[in-house]
C-alpha cells in the first residue's frame, strides 16, 4: 500500500494581513475597555462616600442601585397624580401656612443613599431637629415611637401605632397602597446632611415641590408594575436640611403633615408645631 504524505496545515493560520488588522482592533477595544472601567470604579468609589444607607456599602449592593437607575423617575421635582377615588382629595398642608424655601434648591445625588449634597444643615441644627422628633414622639407616646429607621437602617426614625386596614374594595386597595410604609414609618433624618425623607399625601407632595421645600424620592414611582416591586411609597420625599430656626418650624410642619398622612388622623396641636 503506497503512503500518502500530507502536510500539516493550520487550522487558523495567522496571515501578515491578519495580524495587522489585528493591531488595529485591539486599541478600539482596549481604550474603551480602560474608559468604563475608570467609569466603573469612579460611580462606586462616589456611592461609597454617600455613606451608610438603606443599601449596603458593597459592591452587590452598588450593583442594585445601578439596576434601580434604570427605573427612576423623570423628573424628581414633577408631582405624583392625585386619583381621583383617593379620599381626601386635599392635603394637610395649606399655601398660607407653608412659605416659600428661600434661595435655589440644593444640589441631591444618589438613590440608597440619597443625600443632599450643598446646603447641608450644620450639627446644632440637627441635633435640635432631633429633638424636636424626640419631643414628638414624647408628646404621644400612645400613637408614635422612635426606632431605627426601616427604610434608612442606620438612623432614628418616627413610626406610628396603627393597625393596617382590611382591604374590602379597590378604593381601599388604593388608600392603603398610598399610605402604607415600611411598618408605618413617617419619617428618619440624616445626619450626614440634616435632610429628611417622609411620606406625604400627594395633594402635599405637590405643595412641598411647588415651595421648594423638598423633591421626590428616585424611586417613588406611581405606576401599579411597580406596586410589586417598590421599596418607598409614591409619596416618599426628601425635605432639605432647615437651616435656621424660621426653616425648623416649617419642617416640623410638613413632619406633622406625614404623621397625619401615615396614621390616617390628625395629631392635635402641639406647643409648637
Amino acid at each position: 500500500m503506497a503512503s500518502h504524505s500530507r502536510s500539516h496545515v493550520p487550522l487558523f493560520p495567522l496571515s501578515t494581513q491578519f495580524i495587522l488588522r489585528l493591531n488595529y482592533l485591539l486599541p478600539l477595544l482596549i481604550f474603551p475597555t480602560i474608559f468604563l472601567a475608570h467609569h466603573i470604579r469612579k460611580d462606586y468609589h462616589a456611592f461609597l462616600a454617600l455613606g451608610p444607607g438603606g443599601t449596603p456599602s458593597t459592591p452587590s449592593g452598588y450593583l442594585r442601585i445601578c439596576i434601580l437607575r434604570l427605573f427612576a423617575v423623570r423628573d424628581p421635582f414633577a408631582p405624583p397624580a392625585l386619583p381621583s377615588s383617593l379620599l381626601p382629595q386635599e392635603g394637610y398642608l395649606t399655601p398660607d401656612k407653608l412659605p416659600m424655601r428661600s434661595g435655589q434648591r440644593p444640589r441631591v445625588v444618589g438613590i440608597a443613599p440619597h443625600r443632599q449634597m450643598t446646603q447641608k444643615g450644620t450639627a446644632e441644627m440637627y441635633a435640635t431637629l432631633s429633638q424636636e422628633l424626640h419631643e414628638l414622639v414624647n408628646q404621644y407616646p400612645s400613637t408614635l415611637y422612635a426606632q431605627t429607621s426601616c427604610f434608612e437602617k442606620h438612623s432614628t426614625g418616627i413610626f406610628c401605632k396603627y393597625n393596617n386596614p382590611s382591604v374590602h374594595s379597590r378604593q381601599d386597595q388604593l388608600q392603603k397602597s398610598q399610605r402604607l410604609t415600611c411598618n408605618g414609618e413617617v419619617c428618619h433624618a440624616h445626619p450626614s446632611d440634616g435632610s429628611l425623607h417622609l411620606t406625604l399625601h400627594p395633594a402635599d407632595v405637590r405643595l412641598v415641590l411647588e415651595k421648594g421645600w423638598g423633591q421626590r424620592h428616585p424611586v417613588a414611582r406611581e405606576d401599579w408594575w411597580w406596586h410589586w416591586v417598590r421599596s418607598v411609597p409614591p409619596g416618599f420625599v426628601m425635605i432639605y436640611a432647615p437651616r435656621n430656626e424660621e426653616e425648623l418650624q416649617c419642617v416640623l410642619a410638613i413632619i406633622r403633615a406625614a404623621t397625619w398622612w401615615v396614621r390616617g388622623e390628625e395629631l392635635p396641636e402641639g406647643s409648637r408645631t
